[in-house]
């Protein structure tokens, strides 16, 4: 695996590995886990060769966020990441990826509304930048992202779309299933954040999320379900409940009702720690 860590080097070893072959992206802000090497391994059955960005950009945590203390832990990463024969890391500075005097902001109204975009003002410009940064330098023929940060998604492929961005089309941006921990709890960087007591809670998340579902489709009513949903969390040991809301899984308008597409998406915060998680409902 080759890690390059600036511009003048990535060109050239994106080029001749495009030369080879089809070349994925997957980006990453690293501290590796296994739903990180899942996309990683979907990655490298639809291309000859991947690779793989870790960067922990600072445009898309807010004020009283954890840019200093997200794990950064790249030599366990790299050895993970060479263990999946990926070809290719790029693992820039801040410095390089934004340089002085950098001014340029991407911002995409609609999809970015609500959600984590209401509890995080400006996450998802930082995010849209940065991955438009990337698609630009990379330059792959398909990008992979988990479906745990599905609006973080649909941000991403509406940007796409509307920039023309130089991957062939919106389609080979592609969305992989949330891979869970044995309790049902969403894979994330943040879990390590938990201690022991906060971990053994937080699996309330995702089973709440599911009996919710379930009685969506028994037929009881949004409102009702939503408000006890949130009850029922914090009654399980999360601090409090960011938002718990039906919404469409394309355009992620607000469902009154639960309906086909429609997806359920919850964050809460247990601790310091802000956990998230969406549910297809039906």
């Amino acid at each position: 695996m080759q890690t390059v860590t600036t511009l003048a080097a990535l060109r050239p070893a994106t080029e001749a590995l495009r030369a080879k072959g089809g070349l994925a992206l997957v980006p990453t802000m690293g501290a590796l886990h296994e739903g990180h090497l899942t996309l990683v391994r979907e990655a490298r059955k639809a291309a000859e060769h991947v690779a793989v960005s870790i960067f922990v950009n600072p445009r898309q945590f807010g004020a009283n966020e954890d840019l200093d203390s997200y794990p950064r832990q790249l030599a366990r990463d790299s050895a993970l990441l060479e263990a999946e024969d990926v070809a290719l890391l790029w693992a820039p500075s801040p410095e390089e990826v934004y340089p002085e005097g950098y001014a340029t902001n991407v911002s995409v109204a609609g999809v970015s509304d609500g959600l984590c975009g209401a509890d995080r003002p400006g996450h998802f410009d930082g995010v849209a930048t940065v991955v438009c940064k990337l698609f630009n330098q990379v330059r792959p023929d398909m990008a992979f992202f988990g479906e745990k940060d599905w609006q973080q998604l649909a941000v991403i492929r509406r940007m796409a779309r509307d920039l023309d961005l130089t991957l062939p089309n919106v389609e080979a941006i592609h969305g992989v299933p949330i891979v869970r921990e044995a309790d049902g709890l969403a894979m994330s960087s943040r879990n390590a954040y938990l201690s022991a007591d906060q971990r053994v809670a937080a699996a309330a998340l995702p089973r709440e999320m599911r009996d919710a579902i379930a009685r969506f489709v028994a037929g009881d009513t949004a409102g009702t379900v939503l408000s006890e949903l949130t009850s029922a969390l914090v009654t399980a040991g999360f601090d409090s409940v960011d938002y718990a809301e039906l919404r469409d899984g394309g355009d992620l308008a607000p469902a009154v009702d639960p309906g086909p597409g429609t997806r359920l998406f919850v964050a809460a915060r247990i601790g310091g720690t802000r956990l998230i998680d969406n549910m297809p409902v039906g």
